[in-house]
């Protein structure tokens, strides 16, 4: 048995591929093939449609989900400034900026959940 991880219009699934071995007269008998399972998306794979921009990268110190993104692309911010919100454990998380800069990208969306660490926003 094989496990696998297919990646179908952005839907993660953790599949098990069972090689057979072929009789000598042709093709392997068709045995029914398990159903996907469709597993919880990898961190990485919410990060990979949206390209971080140049600068420094404000991330999630929390895992959670993202309850608002008060920022956009090209906006000025000031230090302190609050970019996103982010909602662990039934309490909102204002995620701040942590210096005067521009914003070049913005990484997440609103209801998205990420991990500790997940690039949410970056500033230049």
């Amino acid at each position: 048995m094989k496990n696998l991880r297919i990646t179908v219009n952005g839907n993660v699934y953790d599949v098990q591929v069972e090689e057979l071995d072929a009789p000598a007269g042709g093709s392997p008998a068709a045995a029914p093939a398990p159903a996907p399972v469709k597993a919880a998306p990898a961190p990485a794979a919410k990060a990979a449609p949206k390209a971080a921009g140049a600068g420094e990268k404000v991330t999630a110190p929390m895992p959670g989900t993202i309850i608002s993104v008060n920022v956009s692309d090209g906006q000025s911010v000031k230090k302190g400034d609050v970019l996103v919100v982010l909602e662990a454990m039934k309490m909102e998380n204002e995620i701040k900026a942590p210096s005067d800069g521009t914003v070049t990208s913005v990484l997440v969306g609103k209801g998205e959940s990420v991990d500790t660490g997940a690039a949410l926003v970056t500033l230049a």
